[in-house]
């Protein structure tokens, strides 16, 4: 954020709309000339769209085939992901830690990489190289990854538990910039303008930690930033399918 509050939000890209627009979709399938009207919805030239379109083909993002595009295989999982981060799913919290011990010797960059991508799916966060931990309140399935190089534990703190998830995810922080962002779209200008703010919005949903409620500031803002999130999601599906269907 900036010195007096306000986020820097990424500007808005043909690419930015065409992934988003495909990422909230489902199926994630639209025909070439609804991301063509899509693009023109926020000012975007058709070339411009057809550009990034094949750009994104090249790059694997997408795949084209039947009239349309279709989100590639390895952005299903990250659709899967974006679902689950809006919608996570929990379990009351009767103070257990999961805790993951790396144990595996001699781990290949590709397989430390992937471990640390699914430790961050799971939001468990690294207190020190090589150990993994969150408050047992999440019910997400481990990938098989994890099992492969770590030893998991449960156990809990002695230290206050509190300060411990302050330290390792500064929820403070999180609820600072969730707030600057719902204001953000409250001041926002147009079609262009919410869907950056929103955009915005959606990546920090998916990097909220997900806490139980014993160890979250007051006033803790995450429903509140998925209602809105949803709320506009919904409007802007809306408008959308209206624009494309001309």
């Amino acid at each position: 954020m900036d010195d007096n509050g306000t986020p820097r939000l990424r500007p808005l890209t043909a690419r930015s709309v065409m992934l988003s627009t495909l990422l909230g979709h489902h199926p994630p399938h639209l025909p070439v000339r609804s991301l063509i009207r899509v693009g023109e919805l926020f000012g975007i030239a058709e070339g411009t769209i057809r550009v990034a379109l094949s750009r994104m083909v090249a790059a694997g993002d997408l795949d084209q085939r039947d009239g349309g595009y279709w989100l590639a295989a390895r952005l299903l999982e990250r659709q899967a992901r974006q679902d689950a981060g809006l919608d996570p799913r929990t379990r009351p919290w009767d103070g257990s830690w999961d805790i993951a011990v790396v144990t595996t010797e001699r781990r290949p960059a590709a397989d430390r990489s992937a471990l640390r991508q699914a430790m961050t799916d799971l939001r468990l966060a690294e207190l020190r190289e090589g150990t993994w931990l969150r408050p047992a309140n999440l019910l997400l399935p481990r990938p098989p990854v994890v099992e492969e190089q770590c030893t998991l534990l449960t156990g809990a703190p002695v230290q206050d538990a509190a300060g411990l998830a302050a330290a390792l995810w500064d929820p403070a922080g999180w609820a600072d910039r969730a707030r600057a962002l719902t204001a953000a779209l409250d001041q926002a200008s147009g079609p262009a303008g919410e869907f950056t703010a929103a955009a915005a919005m959606l990546r920090h949903l998916l990097a909220d930690p997900l806490l139980p409620s014993e160890l979250l500031p007051a006033d803790w803002p995450g429903a509140e930033l998925r209602q809105r999130y949803e709320a506009f999601h919904q409007d802007m599906r809306a408008l959308l399918h209206e624009h494309a269907s001309r």
